[in-house]
């Protein structure tokens, strides 16, 4: 059975037949993933040495990226030792999922086309997770969709979801058309690794577009309890929508030091403030990336174009996190 080997040392073995991650985690290593489907991109690395083949299509990897070494841990199988160069999460407790019961509490619109979705639990029932992680909901005759917690946990262990109309989407369908309060669904979480490391110190840097401020603000929220020690040195966030109407919450609201960017891309001339991509919009504003780690969640050519022009800038590219909004033909993560 081949042996899979981490750039900290770490080692676990890998049947031929399941992927790296799938072993890694059968084995209690928890690796980078989010969506586990090839897609996304957020178990990336690179292999250094072993030989693996591809289980499922790497979508998430561009061909330069293939014909550099770099492979993706949930669509591969080792098939002789594999040396890769990242790291496991070390000691970061992370939650088993589990599939709970819920029922809508409450559904506010918060933009024309983004639903502020509040769900509650059993009483006897609760979902632990770390604030940036995602959940699966399930709706009649089995229909999941995925959504970034909107907010960190909470005493009346309330879940917030932001949701985009998707245009013929089949959940949208239900929460823009159907959806009632007190509503039965279940839910599927934690989901993902996308959620603050050690942020101690350093200057954190949010990217987000649409509603890929949902989980931004759950991890903002969970920083607004730090003891002042665990607090980064700064915290920037830059946030990139079509119109003003896009940009549906203010950062600014949680009491945090924060420095926040709001970017447009298809503003009128009365539009003040910075205009493009987001991405760009960083590189622009002079942040030195000596010091910094980077949160980006949204769609996968922001993350894509950001994760390359960032280390071209100067980023450690171990210190920048993602969550794409990637869909594929049995699931589809919406709030995007």
């Amino acid at each position: 059975m081949p042996i899979i080997t981490l750039a900290n040392g770490k080692q676990f073995s890998a049947d031929t037949s399941e992927t790296i991650l799938d072993a890694s985690l059968r084995a209690g290593i928890v690796l980078e993933h989010s969506c586990k489907t090839g897609r996304c991109g957020s178990c990336k690395t690179r292999i250094h040495g072993g030989s693996s083949i591809p289980l499922v299509d790497e979508i998430g990897l561009s061909q330069a990226e293939r014909e550099a070494g770099w492979i993706l841990t949930c669509a591969r199988s080792a098939t002789s030792d594999v040396q890769l160069d990242t790291e496991d999460l070390g000691d970061i407790q992370v939650y088993p999922a589990k599939t709970l019961p819920c029922r809508i509490q409450k559904l506010e619109q918060l933009s024309t086309d983004v639903l502020r979705v509040t769900l509650r639990l059993p009483p006897s029932q609760q979902l632990d997770y770390l604030p940036g992680q995602y959940i699966d909901v399930i709706g009649q005759n089995g229909l999941r969709r995925s959504y970034s917690v909107a907010n960190a946990p909470t005493n009346d262990k309330s879940i917030e979801l932001h949701i985009r109309q998707v245009r013929e989407g089949a959940m949208s369908g239900y929460w823009f058309e159907e959806a009632k309060v007190n509503d039965l669904l279940r839910i599927n979480g934690p989901l993902g690794t996308f959620f603050l490391r050690d942020v101690s110190g350093r200057d954190v840097i949010f990217l987000a577009t649409g509603t890929g401020i949902a989980p931004v603000k759950a991890m903002l929220e969970g920083m607004a309890g730090l003891a002042e020690a665990s607090l980064p040195r700064s915290i920037s966030i830059y946030w990139g929508g079509r119109v003003p109407q896009d940009l549906y919450w203010d950062p600014e609201t949680l009491g945090l030091a924060v420095h926040y960017v709001p970017v447009l891309s298809r503003a009128d001339s009365s539009w003040k403030g910075a205009r493009g991509h987001v991405q760009q919009a960083v590189l622009q504003s002079g942040l030195k990336f000596g010091n910094a780690v980077v949160y980006a969640c949204g769609s996968l050519a922001m993350i894509d174009s950001a994760r390359a022009e960032l280390v071209a800038a100067g980023l450690n590219e171990r210190r920048f996190y993602s969550d794409a909004f990637v869909s594929s033909s049995h699931d589809l993560k919406e709030s995007s």
